[in-house]
């Protein structure tokens, strides 16, 4: 049986462990499995993804799209193998960094905890700023008040924190009713394609090795998987999970099949559609309005502004899924002593209500930088920070993927060998790939504006070394504290 911590308040509303018990812990037992992968899918943001990112797929793989984000599905499926065969051994809110513990020990996890940090800030205030355009140009369009991006960021951002602070319930909410919306514009999207022009759209003739395997796959490649970024999310929220033995696995994979099939599906559809042929073009001469232009001919004007209006609802979910999620990572750094304490505090609702405070005060403080200094909210701010963000998961996920390696083969756990050496193996040497994808494509995920912002990227290794200087500079850094 669990001792309850002593507790004493903060006078904030906050709950902190007494220095002389156990360490505090988010409150067990609230999210089935439909919750935890409401909030892993919509961090996805699966509408902002097809609207923002196919675009991109298809001028560089054409009809071969939809086959890339099958790929980078199974990729994810590959590295999840291992990863939630170890989550049996692991229930703890520090994602990633919990693992590398597990496998390489707690400097080595410190310095994930680094990485980690620099990621999911970068993701945020990219796609903050990205958010903050696309929700101008929604009001202006509808109602001609043009209302600058600043204030956007800055309004919606307080109510995302003040959810996420206030606990699970209030964020689920929120979310099922956006993410039910996403998945029934699109799919009225694919029904109107298919009423339209008939099943033969989901052709397989543009599915052809110079289309999936040109020039284009690396780049293709990478913006297919910075769409999965949010899979962490799925073992972030294990100590709020019901059974998260059972849970936390049969979510993750319901995300990947979600999600991989959304992309493929609506992909697949819009590709037919607008011709195999035709779409590489079409796309590279109308990124921005592709997606609505085909929704206006296929059901009229009303599809068009709907799906306009849910790719700003979308961001919403995407931002408020991530700021859920990062709370919980910068709570479980606190209780383990790699960052403030203060920062393992939780409300009474049993939510890292402080660390969800500090996380929007972080991202606010460095956009408001940017943005109040004429940095372009999209060329800079939003290219900058996301490339960042794609290359720091990428480097964690591969780091994961090593001490998952590490984990087995010291425990000497080999009941299934694909379980616990291949398909770890195989993830580690794919990861290897795609960081040098990325490497090689990085001016890409910029947009083309290399320069200035390539040396963003020794943010990675400067990072990396702080959070091992950290580790060893301080040995009672723990994070087994709550790994069960």
């Amino acid at each position: 049986m669990n001792q309850e911590p002593a507790e004493t308040s903060t006078g904030l509303g906050l709950v902190e462990p007494m220095s002389n018990a156990p360490a505090v812990r988010l409150r067990p037992n609230k999210l089935g499995v439909i919750a935890v992968a409401f909030f892993s899918i919509a961090a996805a943001a699966p509408m902002a993804a097809v609207v923002g990112a196919s675009p991109v797929l298809f001028s560089a793989s054409g009809p071969g799209t939809p086959v890339i984000y099958t790929i980078a599905a199974l990729l994810v499926a590959l590295f999840s193998v291992g990863y939630l065969r170890m989550s049996h051994h692991i229930t703890n809110a520090g994602g990633f960094v919990a693992y590398i513990a597990k496998g390489l020990g707690n400097k080595w996890a410190t310095a994930g905890a680094g990485i980690a940090i620099l990621t999911y800030l970068s993701l945020q205030i990219g796609l903050w700023s990205q958010f903050g355009v696309f929700a101008q140009q929604l009001v202006q369009s509808l109602t001609g008040i043009g209302i600058p991006v600043y204030v956007w960021i800055v309004v919606v951002l307080v109510l995302t924190a003040g959810l996420t602070m206030k606990g699970v319930d209030a964020s689920l909410k929120v979310l099922g009713v956006l993410i039910l919306g996403e998945t029934l514009v699109v799919a009225a999207l694919v029904i109107s394609l298919i009423t339209r022009k008939g099943p033969g759209i989901f052709t397989f003739e543009g599915f052809t090795a110079s289309s999936v395997f040109g020039p284009g796959l690396g780049i293709s490649l990478l913006f297919a998987f910075a769409c999965f970024t949010s899979f962490e999310a799925t073992v972030v929220f294990a100590e709020e999970a019901k059974n998260p033995r059972r849970t936390i696995p049969r979510a993750a994979y319901l995300v990947i099949a979600f999600v991989g099939v959304f992309y493929t599906l609506s992909t697949w559809a819009i590709s037919g559609s607008i011709g195999i042929d035709h779409i590489q073009q079409e796309a590279s001469n109308n990124p921005a309005g592709m997606i609505f232009d085909l929704a206006n001919a296929s059901a009229g004007p009303w599809l068009s502004v709907a799906m306009q209006i849910l790719v700003v609802t979308s961001f919403i979910a995407m931002l408020l899924g991530l700021s859920n999620m990062f709370s919980r990572y910068l709570f479980a750094l606190g209780r383990a002593g790699a960052l403030p304490a203060k920062l393992s505090s939780v409300s009474k609702t049993g939510a890292p209500s402080f660390a969800g405070f500090v996380n929007a005060l972080v991202v606010l403080v460095v956009i408001s930088a940017f943005l109040l200094a004429g940095a372009d909210p999209i060329g800079i701010v939003f290219s900058w920070f996301v490339a960042l963000g794609t290359a720091g998961f990428i480097t964690i996920l591969l780091l994961t993927s090593v001490a998952i390696v590490a984990f087995f083969a010291r425990n000497g756990i080999r009941d299934n060998l694909w379980v616990t050496v291949l398909a770890p193996s195989l993830s580690v040497l794919a990861f290897i790939v795609i960081g040098y994808l990325t490497l090689d494509n990085y001016d890409a995920l910029l947009g083309g504006a290399g320069g200035v912002a390539r040396w963003l990227l020794l943010g990675i290794p400067i990072f990396l070394v702080a959070g091992l200087a950290r580790g060893t500079q301080k040995p009672s850094i723990n994070y087994a504290a709550e790994i069960l």
